[in-house]
């Protein structure tokens, strides 16, 4: 334990005057065993504008006033800025020192004080085992009596009974001055100062200046610090380590041991092994065979068309895959089946194809461009498509309430639609399919409107779905080789020529109507008797009271809905 260095600053006075200091000298026998050690110890100056220096005594006949002089430079702008666990300039600063060291002591440089008397009042310096000392923002007001934790380094060294020629290892052996007295000890050259150091050979352990002071380790005893996954076995100086009969191990001490397999187990191993190797081989050439076909349907679907249109998104058959599954399945229809999930953190629609309703790959790309390109409120929105496979898949946006068709019948929906709501669909119903008729630029007719494929959101407003399918069908434009949708709305000359025309959706979007005000399904009757009751009752001059849904059919109303009934059979004509 060594003594700090000190001076505290006059109060009165504190600019650039001290009025008490210590520099805490200490000399030590130049000749002696002992060095300050420069590896264990470092200079550190403790104060707010204050550099500080640790000095060591000219050597003989030097022109020089210090042997060694070193130091560094603290600054605070004020009590709060130096931190606790930190000396890196703010309140306290650290260099290291020089070997051979024997002798120090301390300096300052003064400055104006003032400011700070009442957290800094003094400069210190001191030299402290790096491992033993922490700044503590109290420290700036330390005790000046401190005394601080310093590693000394010892070695054989020249003093007055030996030869000053003995001063390293090599000059030791060669004048027979060597102190290394054990058999197995070796010398090293002191790194601080002159002289050297015994210590045991490797695998040894204990007093290397007395004979026979080294003793052999039993590395056996201590498996933690000389780890053997093998047998170990102890040796002068070391220790064995090898691996049991029938096991092996490129390394015993870092590896564990493995057993080895007899020729049979090895043959074995490598047939399995080359089955293996086969197996793989199958599967790359088949997965890469799959690769290949979804590459030649992407060209085949139009991809390269598709790839330049910005209202699109295109799909890998991996994005869709996790969707296709039986228990996604939400419904399915004359053009294939719907499955619900999530792609790119959003919840879609996506309609699969069935081997019927066969795509023309020609016009199919253009025709999706045009579909992507409508948007109405209305109308659900098409998102994208997968053309990886033979029948190009569509993605469409997931509209949460279910269809019309669903909410209308559902003997367990709570939400039961009145009148108002009904006539909300039928408006905004009727506006979708006008925007697709005749206010864009390619008219896009639906070929299968019905309840089923009106969607409702969580609002209750609807959005026509499955619109301008009829243009992906394999034959014409509005002439279809497969009349696909529900016969019940279908107009009978666009089921008997296939010929679908605007008139083909009004007919259709009349039985909607009359279903509406019913809440009788027409694909529940026979022979379509919901639409021939209703003619029946306009034909006979009857009264169609008895046809109305008794929940909205109330007496302020009837007027209206048999209104309503007269439009929709408009429709049929």
């Amino acid at each position: 334990m060594l003594p700090i260095g000190w001076e505290c600053y006059n109060a009165s006075d504190p600019s650039d005057t001290y009025e008490n200091w210590d520099y805490g000298e200490t000399t030590m026998n130049n000749d002696g065993v002992y060095r300050i050690s420069n590896t264990h110890n470092m200079l550190v100056v403790v104060g707010c504008n204050t550099m500080g220096f640790a000095l060591s005594k000219p050597t003989k006949g030097s022109n020089y006033k210090y042997a060694y002089q070193t130091g560094c430079m603290s600054y605070c702008n004020n009590s709060a800025s130096a931190q606790d666990g930190l000396c890196d300039g703010v309140g306290c600063c650290h260099v290291n020192i020089p070997p051979g060291l024997t002798d120090y002591y301390f300096n300052f440089h003064e400055y104006d004080h003032s400011a700070m008397m009442d957290y800094s009042p003094c400069d210190y310096a001191f030299l402290v085992d790096r491992n033993n000392y922490t700044f503590q923002r109290s420290d700036l007001k330390m005790n000046t009596h401190q005394i601080m934790p310093v590693w000394l380094d010892w070695a054989i060294r020249v003093n007055d009974s030996i030869s000053e020629d003995i001063l390293s290892c090599k000059q030791a052996a060669k004048t027979g001055q060597d102190a290394c007295a054990s058999a197995h000890s070796d010398c090293v050259n002191s790194t601080n100062g002159p002289g050297y150091n015994c210590k045991c050979s490797k695998g040894y352990e204990g007093n290397a200046y007395v004979d026979d002071g080294c003793i052999n380790i039993d590395e056996c005893a201590d498996p933690a610090k000389y780890p053997c996954y093998g047998v170990c076995k102890d040796t002068q100086g070391w220790y064995g380590c090898e691996c049991p009969a029938g096991y092996r191990s490129h390394d015993p001490r870092t590896e564990p041991c493995t057993q080895q397999f007899a020729l049979a187990a090895q043959i074995s191993i490598g047939a399995i092994g080359g089955i293996l190797v086969l197996a793989f081989l199958a599967f790359f050439f088949v997965l890469r065979k799959e690769k290949q076909k979804a590459r030649d349907f992407y060209r085949k679907n139009g991809g390269l068309t598709l790839e330049k249109a910005r209202t699109i998104k295109i799909y890998t058959r991996d994005n869709l895959k996790p969707i296709l599954k039986s228990s996604n399945l939400i419904g399915k229809g004359g053009f294939g089946e719907v499955y619900k999930g999530v792609v790119d953190g959003a919840t879609v629609a996506v309609k699969k194809p069935n081997g019927r309703s066969v795509l023309e790959k020609e016009q199919f790309p253009n025709e999706v461009i045009i579909l992507s390109q409508v948007s109405h409120k209305n109308i659900v929105r098409l998102l994208g498509c997968c053309l990886e496979v033979d029948n190009p898949m569509l993605v469409y946006e997931f509209i949460s309430k279910g269809s019309l068709e669903d909410n209308l019948y559902r003997a367990d929906n709570e939400e039961l639609l009145d009148l108002d709501v009904r006539l909300s669909i039928l408006e905004e119903s009727a506006q979708g399919l006008a925007y697709m008729h005749s206010q864009i630029h390619n008219k896009i007719l639906h070929g299968d409107v019905k309840p089923a494929n009106i969607l409702l959101d969580e609002n209750f407003s609807p959005k026509i779905a499955d619109f301008g399918i009829s243009r992906l069908l394999a034959k014409g434009k509005y002439h279809t080789a497969n009349v696909i949708g529900d016969m019940s709305y279908m107009d009978p000359v666009y089921l008997q020529s296939g010929r679908l025309t605007d008139k083909s959706d009004v007919y259709s979007f009349g039985v909607v109507i009359l279903e509406l005000i019913s809440r009788k399904s027409a694909t529940d009757s026979e022979n379509n008797s919901l639409v021939r009751s209703f003619l029946e009752c306009q034909q006979k001059g009857e009264s169609m009271i008895e046809l109305f849904d008794k929940e909205i059919a109330t007496t302020g109303d009837l007027g209206f809905l048999n209104k309503l009934a007269e439009i929709a059979l408009e429709c049929l004509n």
